[in-house]
């Protein structure tokens, strides 16, 4: 199987959460990927949550709602452990759609709201932080 090659920065589409041409960044460096969104609460086996950013306009959602999620611990670059909500949706690359999971995050002092790690891209991806926007353009 041929890897298809990313650049450091891209625009995807999620369209399970109705979310399209949404800046992320790609990190090797991560191992989980993570979303921002905010209003997050949990009311008895649901988990509610809104995707929005100011500084992204393609980044707005209604509130939506999963009946599936769980939770996971993540260690950010600093060495502080977080645990974190973690759902299971798709994206799109080159095309294509790939089941993805997303840890819920605050990433609103972020210049990405989406953060792609290697836990998704292993198997499926190469990565040349040379080049930008290489799913988005084909």
């Amino acid at each position: 199987m041929t890897k298809k090659v990313l650049g450091r920065v891209d625009k995807v589409d999620f369209p399970d959460l109705n979310l399209n041409t949404i800046d992320v960044k790609i990190d090797t460096g991560a191992y989980t990927s993570a979303i921002h969104c905010s209003k997050i609460r949990e009311e008895g086996q649901k988990l509610y949550c809104i995707f929005e950013s100011k500084g992204h306009p393609n980044f707005k959602s209604d509130e939506v709602v999963f009946d599936e999620y769980s939770y996971t611990d993540v260690k950010s670059s600093n060495g502080h452990r977080e645990n974190r909500y973690k759902i299971k949706t798709s994206v799109i690359f080159f095309g294509k759609k790939y089941k993805i999971n997303l840890t819920l995050s605050t990433r609103e002092d972020m210049k990405f709201p989406v953060l792609i790690g290697r836990q998704f891209l292993r198997h499926k991806f190469l990565v040349d932080v040379d080049l930008e926007n290489q799913s988005f353009n084909q």
